[in-house]
């Protein structure tokens, strides 16, 4: 594991798949694997657990050997559902959320949040590219539970306005723009596999 610190990583599969057809997109065919398995294997070396956020094919995403963990909040409620889910299951102090759809994250990304978390003293860190935030690329503390939950229970939805009010460290990636790139719709997974 790269980073000192013990870290539950936490693959985010549990959309609907609109844009992409209402397919399980973790699921769909990527180099001879699946979208989730690239990311899980990323990910992996950077953590001490991995939970997969799944709303559905449960079964078919335990088949990777991980804990599968369903929103706790109804109706899809997007990507923070799964972190409140994550904050509920996760063994260790620090949480670490990655989407399903982007195979090229960074391999160092746990390293460098988890460190500018520490050194700002900060709540949560979040990646970042130039000046576009990567929200859902998310290092938080399993303290922030209580606050998320009355975010969710108000009806929040947005990852940005949950934690407008936490002390934050920015991350910058800039050296890695690329790794962000996620897949929405079947053109741009097929971009993706051809390396375009």
């Amino acid at each position: 594991m790269m980073s000192e610190q013990l870290i539950s990583g936490v693959v985010l599969a549990g959309g609907r798949g609109r844009r992409m057809g209402s397919v399980d997109k973790g699921l769909q065919p990527f180099r001879s694997r699946t979208l989730i398995e690239q990311v899980i294997e990323r990910l992996q070396p950077q953590v001490s657990e991995i939970l997969i956020n799944a709303n559905q094919n449960a079964d078919r995403y335990a088949a990777f050997g991980h804990q599968v963990i369903a929103d706790l909040v109804p109706d899809y409620a997007g990507p923070l559902a799964g972190l409140h889910s994550a904050l509920t299951a996760a063994r260790h102090e620090l949480v670490l959320t990655v989407p399903c759809d982007s195979p090229f994250l960074p391999t160092d990304l746990a390293t460098r949040l988890c460190g500018a978390l520490k050194d700002a003293g900060a709540d949560a860190a979040v990646a970042w590219t130039g000046k576009q935030p990567h929200p859902v690329f998310f290092l938080g503390q399993r303290k922030l539970l209580p606050h998320l939950g009355r975010f969710l229970d108000a009806g929040g939805r947005k990852i940005d306005a949950w934690y407008a009010d936490l002390k934050v460290a920015r991350v910058a990636f800039d050296d890695q723009p690329d790794a962000f790139a996620n897949v929405n719709t079947m053109e741009e997974l097929r971009s993706a596999e051809r390396g375009n």
